[in-house]
């Protein structure tokens, strides 16, 4: 009876797995690697730019999977912000060090210098890129790709990008690209804030556009198998690991770009050190009813808000009864995300006049929202009169050209 009865377990076990990777629709450009049997990279010295998002449908670290193949010369890892193992906190300096599970040395890219110096890349044939983003330009790792191809650049090092799905889909792009004087680690390209490509793609358009510097590098994409532009990332079948701590589920990658400027003014809590990061806007002054009241009475396309009241567990309000709105993406094709935020904001303002969030924020945040923005520009006219539709044309100044200049560099349907 036993014997019959772990015979069963066995059999549910395996139909359990073969159903799960049955729905893997998507190979991500490391799995194609292997595919390929790492042909790329035989008889190269590799240098990986990696965190934990760099990962096979299996959840095999691409670190370990470079390092156990018998025919990759893996020498050098680069961390990222969070560190190449995700074990540095965010904002946190990344420290050069080891690796303690394959002792090979990493470079910290998030420390003294956020791009790979000489000394660095000394003895390295290629530079490998497998990071899994969120397609919001103000993420700092398509800083550090860019940085790390204008170094590949430098140095004749050829540059491969294993390629990853964009959790945003294809298509969506929002605000404006980012203006001279505005250039900083959140915003190191003039590009829209939401850009509509997979890092593949942006990599092939830093390059070609001579945005990285007037060299180009030896650029290598590899694509993706299985994934179209028009995908959510649950339709990949494709593990979510979690790129940052507070992007927890692919959801989180739409309310990123959806709260984020707002969360860089520290006046209102946007649910960082809560259970639901970037979904919230609370305070302590807030009536939550009369907020989704006139929010909702907006009728914004693809958005509905809930009264809610919380307590966050650690940082804005550790401690504190706040009440506010959590806002709910009813159609994620419709809703305009980055504009959440100003409508928000704009409401708040009509609310609690002796509130209004510009007013309140300190220079050095203001400073931030402008390079989180990519120009002054929105700040200056939106405060105003504290009216979204004074920024809404110049927020979408630029969208439509990038549009078109983007569809050249697309690798999927």
């Amino acid at each position: 009876m036993n014997r019959l009865r772990l015979i069963i377990v066995l059999l549910l076990s395996w139909c359990c797995l073969t159903s799960a990777m049955a729905d893997v629709v998507v190979k991500t450009g490391l799995e194609v690697l292997i595919e390929q049997d790492f042909a790329p990279l035989a008889g190269k010295r590799v240098g990986l730019i990696t965190n934990p998002t760099g990962v096979d449908s299996q959840l095999r670290s691409t670190i370990d999977i470079l390092h156990e193949a018998p025919n990759v010369n893996l020498v050098a890892l680069y961390a990222p912000e969070h560190g190449v193992r995700g074990n540095v906190y965010a904002g946190d300096k990344v420290n050069s060090s080891t690796d303690t599970k394959t002792g090979i040395p990493i470079h910290s890219l998030y420390g003294k210098s956020r791009k790979p110096t000489a000394e660095m890349l000394r003895g390295i044939d290629v530079l490998v890129y497998d990071i899994q983003d969120i397609g919001c330009r103000s993420y700092t790792f398509i800083s550090t790709m860019g940085l790390a191809m204008q170094a590949a650049a430098e140095q004749n090092i050829e540059f491969m990008v294993l390629d990853r799905p964009n959790p945003l889909g294809g298509y969506r792009v929002e605000g404006c690209p980012v203006e001279d004087g505005f250039t900083s680690f959140v915003s190191q390209y003039p590009i829209p804030y939401i850009y509509g490509l997979t890092c593949g793609e942006l990599a092939q358009l830093l390059n070609s556009e001579k945005l990285i510097g007037k060299k180009s590098c030896k650029l290598t994409v590899i694509a993706m198998k299985g994934w179209t532009r028009d995908m959510d990332f649950e339709d990949t079948g494709l593990p979510w690991v979690l790129p940052s701590p507070h992007i927890p589920q692919p959801i989180s990658a739409y309310y990123y770009p959806l709260s984020g400027i707002a969360g860089e003014l520290g006046t209102i809590s946007i649910g960082v050190g809560y259970t639901m990061p970037f979904q919230l806007f609370a305070a302590e002054w807030i009536d939550a009813e009369s907020l989704a009241q006139r929010l909702n009475a907006l009728n914004l396309p693809g958005i509905a808000f809930r009264p809610i009241h919380y307590t966050p567990f650690y940082a804005m309000g550790k401690g504190t009864k706040l009440q506010g709105v959590q806002v709910h993406i009813t159609n994620r094709d419709k809703a305009p995300l980055s504009e959440i935020q100003f409508y928000v904001m704009q409401e708040l303002a009509a609310l609690y006049p002796q509130h209004k969030a510009f007013e309140k924020a300190e220079q050095s945040r203001l400073n931030m929202v402008d390079k989180v923005c990519g120009t002054s520009q929105i700040r200056q006219l939106f405060t105003k009169r504290y009216r979204w539709e004074d920024a809404r044309d110049y927020w979408n100044k630029g969208v439509g050209a990038f549009k078109q200049l983007s569809r050249q560099y697309y690798i999927y349907p």
